[in-house]
């Protein structure tokens, strides 16, 4: 594969509760197996994100909290997914992005998930204008590429293979080295359930300072508990101060 322009590869794409793998969670995934070329088959499923979605999600993406709340968790359809990518390299704007969500979750729910990647972003940044903005959106307007479905995982994923064609017949005969896939890097480590002590200790912190945070608290990893109860005390002080002042 390395060393010519892959014609065999997955286009992916994510939606996500926002923008930090570490703390933000995967709501939605759309991939397309491209085959010699051609879209030959899709991947799609909502992700249950334990959590309430934010209202600049929604109004980003246009899902609310109904088409994720009966939705399966990350764990029980990321097997399917990785099946579905096999060994192929990963395409996306950013892939990067999309590529350590799902790092984090393979390595959470005890799976290895190491791949090349072909990030169209890099590409428009070389092969286009400089004074012309290299979103995805911009890319395909660019291109003259019609957009379905913008800023929802499927529909991205398809956009994205469109403007990677594009991008072969605008500079894979000069610039062929461009196309060659790379390996993606994202280091993860298995997060640990939050332990009954951490979980007890958060609701009385959020109960004293009368915090209502929409968060199922069993999917709760000690880090994020942790990162949680920082940020709480950072706003709002420890338990004992707020009577002081």
């Amino acid at each position: 594969m390395r060393g010519k322009i892959p014609q065999n590869y997955i286009a992916v794409d994510l939606e996500t509760t926002g923008l930090n793998p570490k703390t933000d969670k995967i709501i939605e995934i759309g991939a397309i197996r491209v085959v010699n070329g051609e879209a030959a088959e899709q991947f799609h499923t909502m992700v249950n994100p334990r959590r309430a979605l934010d209202e600049r999600i929604t109004e980003l993406t246009g899902i609310v909290d109904e088409m994720v709340e009966d939705a399966p968790d990350i764990g029980d359809i990321l097997g399917d997914f990785l099946d579905f990518c096999g060994l192929l390299p990963l395409l996306g704007h950013h892939v990067i992005f999309d590529y350590s969500f799902l790092k984090r979750a393979a390595v959470n729910n005890g799976k290895t998930f190491e791949r090349d990647g072909i990030d169209t972003l890099k590409l428009c940044r070389s092969l286009m204008p400089e004074a012309e903005r290299k979103s995805l959106e911009a890319a395909c307007s660019y291109f003259a590429i019609e957009r379905e479905g913008a800023h929802r995982a499927l529909g991205d994923a398809m956009d994205a293979y469109r403007l990677f064609q594009k991008l072969i017949a605008c500079g894979a005969k000069t610039q062929p080295e461009l196309f060659v896939p790379k390996p993606l890097i994202y280091k993860a480590r298995r997060e640990q359930p939050a332990s009954k002590k951490q979980k007890e200790d958060l609701r009385y912190l959020l109960k004293y300072h009368k915090i209502d945070i929409p968060v199922q608290f069993d999917y709760l990893s000690r880090n994020e508990i942790s990162r949680m109860k920082d940020k709480i005390i950072a706003q709002y002080g420890r338990i004992g101060t707020r009577d002081s002042n």
